[in-house]
């Protein structure tokens, strides 16, 4: 597999703002037309094909808020509001399985938040009893139960409680450990915190460990975020996620407690990703793409191998099989070609679950012409590659020439050496790798040039 190269000249001409693709067509084309019938309708029909379902489970509540966060988080010290909100996860749990039948193994479960250690070891032991009880979990030697933990929610008894209920896999929101830069973002967790968490879930026999880092935050430079990268090598996690900071005040109002004079210039920041890369590839991790990294005794990274890696709204994922049934407020979901997303309003998702009926407020039947482009996108950011014969005997198209106007800008690309293009299909190339947002803009027919000063995406790098 051809390695990742940093090139300065590509990054400065190509980093413009877009979608990171964990759905195609994304979010902003969900409509509010969409209906719980829809669903209904879409769900029950997905049982003929018996494919196993994937869980995602919403816990909102943060103990305190992160400024940098665009994560949908509910920041209070009131852990009595845990309780009314599981009571309603639960009830739309039980809405959602008498959807589909119960023979449709779940193969993968992950809480997300938000913070979801946030709630009790009793209250979790509840939740995943009534999961268990209306979905069909799956043996756990086969299982990828994961879950995201704040190091600062961890009581004693939370990761052995965790492998008690089955998770195998868990995900650290870390960010960065220079305190300089903790204090700025409002994330104070000393690094033997961090440390502790990963002992203990070695020791309980965790199969993955998870981290997650920011570069781009406040008072970071190329020397501290060095050191970062020394502290993460060390305790050696089985995965990475390494983010670009998007300031976006307007969307994201906590964001507005950070200064932009604070944070590390454009030029640092390609100087501090250019170093990350070359030292996570110095201590044995493979790019996957898109800020992800692993080992290669990873199943992230076999599956990129093997050809059966997935992205959807938790990121890459091993199973692209599945159909996935988000639960929670603001959780979003998919199945077979239909994307729904819940309330994102606490008020409107108690409101809808209180009718008894599912919480959705939009959402959007995949039409074949978005089909066929989906099948690009996730050809290219998961594979890097996407070959010509394959593609039109699964899409039913000759791709030079439903996609005419896509290869001429291909094309200019391939000059730039961002793709190579033979008879046999396309490549991203080691340059490209880090630049794929960007490939796969050419496939996006909703990706229009904007002209205000607000966007809606993140910058590519």
């Amino acid at each position: 597999m051809q390695g990742l190269e940093f090139d300065l000249d590509l990054i400065r001409k190509y980093d413009v703002s877009g979608p990171r693709y964990t759905s195609y067509p994304t979010v902003l084309q969900f409509s509010e037309s969409y209906t719980e019938e829809d669903y209904a309708r879409v769900a029950q029909a997905s049982n003929a094909a018996r494919q196993p379902l994937s869980l995602y489970l919403h816990l909102p509540f943060c103990a305190t808020l992160c400024y940098y966060c665009a994560c949908n988080k509910i920041a209070t010290r009131k852990r009595e509001w845990a309780e009314p909100y599981l009571e309603r996860l639960i009830r739309e749990m039980h809405l959602q399985s008498e959807l589909f039948d119960r023979e449709r193994e779940v193969v993968q479960l992950h809480w997300g938040g938000g913070t979801p250690t946030f709630i009790s070891d009793d209250q979790m032991r509840a939740l995943m009893s009534a999961t268990r009880e209306m979905f069909n979990l799956c043996d756990p030697d086969r299982a990828e139960f994961g879950i995201e933990i704040d190091p600062r929610e961890v009581r004693e008894s939370t990761m052995a409680t965790l492998r008690e209920l089955g998770f195998n896999r868990v995900s650290l929101g870390v960010q960065d450990f220079e305190p300089a830069v903790q204090k700025a973002v409002n994330r104070v967790q000393p690094e033997g915190m961090t440390r502790s968490v990963v002992q203990e879930a070695r020791r309980l026999g965790f199969g993955s460990i998870s981290f997650d880092l920011i570069y781009g935050l406040p008072f970071q430079t190329f020397e501290s975020f060095s050191r970062t990268i020394d502290t993460v090598i060390d305790l050696s996690p089985d995965r990475l996620s390494v983010f670009n900071y998007a300031h976006l005040p307007h969307q994201f109002p906590a964001q507005k407690r950070l200064d932009p004079n604070d944070m590390p210039s454009p030029q640092e920041k390609l100087a501090i990703l250019e170093m990350t890369i070359d030292r996570l590839a110095e201590a044995g991790y493979a790019f996957i793409g898109m800020d992800h990294f692993a080992k290669k005794t990873d199943e992230l990274y076999l599956a990129q191998r093997n050809g059966t890696l997935h992205r959807n709204f938790q990121g890459y994922a091993t199973h692209s099989e599945a159909d996935l049934i988000g639960l929670g407020v603001s959780a979003i979901g998919k199945i077979t070609e239909s994307f729904y997303q819940n309330e994102k309003v606490l008020e409107d998702y108690y409101a809808a679950i209180d009718a008894d009926r599912l919480p959705i407020a939009k959402g959007l039947d995949v039409e074949p012409q978005d089909q066929i482009r989906r099948r690009a996108i996730l050809d290219l950011i998961c594979h890097f590659k996407l070959n010509f014969a394959a593609f039109e005997r699964t899409a039913g198209v000759n791709f030079s020439a439903h996609f005419a106007p896509e290869m001429e800008r291909l094309r200019a690309m391939a000059q730039d050496g961002l793709v190579e293009i033979d008879d046999e299909g396309i490549r991203v190339t080691g340059k490209g790798r880090l630049l794929v947002r960007h490939v796969c803009l050419v496939f996006d027919r909703y990706a229009k040039p904007r002209t205000d000063t607000q966007p809606r995406y993140s910058r590519i790098i």
